[in-house]
C-alpha cells in the first residue's frame, strides 16, 4: 500500500477528449505516451486543463474540465482502432463543474506573476502544489474530501472492479 503523500498534476487535452475519458474512467496524455503516466501513482490527484473544446480548434476554452484520483492500475495500452494504441491510467473522476483558469492566474503558484503562464501546458502533464490543486478544486466546486488520502478505499474499489479478492 502506498504510504507516501499524494502528488498533484495538471494534464492537458481538449475538452472533447477529456469527456471521452471521463465517460469510460480513464485518462491519456501526450498523444498516448506511456512515460508521463508512469510518473504518476495511485492516489495522486489529476485535473485536466482544456485549451480548446475540440482537438485542433483555434477557439480558446482555457478551462479546467475534469478532476479525479488515480486508481491503482498501472498504465496500460488500449486499442482505439486504426493502429492507434495509446497508454491510459484509470481515474475515479469526481463530480465537478468547469472552471476558467483566467480568474485564477494570479492565485496559482505556477502562474502568479508569470507572463507566459501557458508555456508549461505544452508538456501535456506537469506537477503542481497542493495549494494550487486546492484552489482549482474549489473553483470547480469540488469538496475538500477529495484531498482525504483514503488510498485504502481507492484500492479496495479498484480491486472489486477487477474481481480481485484480497482476503
Amino acid at each position: 500500500m502506498r504510504t507516501q503523500q499524494s502528488r498533484y498534476w495538471i494534464a492537458v487535452a481538449s475538452a472533447d477528449h477529456v469527456q471521452r475519458g471521463q465517460a469510460d474512467g480513464y485518462m491519456q496524455v501526450c498523444h498516448g505516451k506511456a512515460a508521463p503516466l508512469r510518473r504518476m501513482q495511485a492516489g495522486d490527484i489529476v485535473v485536466y486543463y482544456s485549451p480548446s473544446q475540440v482537438f485542433g480548434s483555434k477557439i480558446r476554452l482555457q478551462t479546467f474540465t475534469a478532476i479525479g484520483r488515480l486508481k491503482p492500475r498501472d498504465a496500460y495500452q488500449a486499442d482505439m482502432g486504426g493502429g492507434f494504441h495509446p497508454y491510459r491510467r484509470d481515474v475515479a473522476w469526481t463530480a465537478s463543474r468547469q472552471a476558467s483558469i483566467l480568474p485564477l492566474l494570479q492565485t496559482l503558484e505556477f502562474s502568479a506573476g508569470v507572463k507566459n503562464w501557458g508555456y508549461q501546458f505544452r508538456y501535456g502533464l506537469f506537477a503542481i502544489s497542493e495549494h494550487d490543486m486546492r484552489v482549482i478544486a474549489a473553483a470547480m466546486g469540488v469538496a475538500s474530501t477529495l484531498f482525504d488520502n483514503d488510498f485504502a478505499a481507492i484500492a479496495m474499489e479498484a480491486n472489486l472492479q477487477l474481481g480481485l479478492d484480497l482476503n
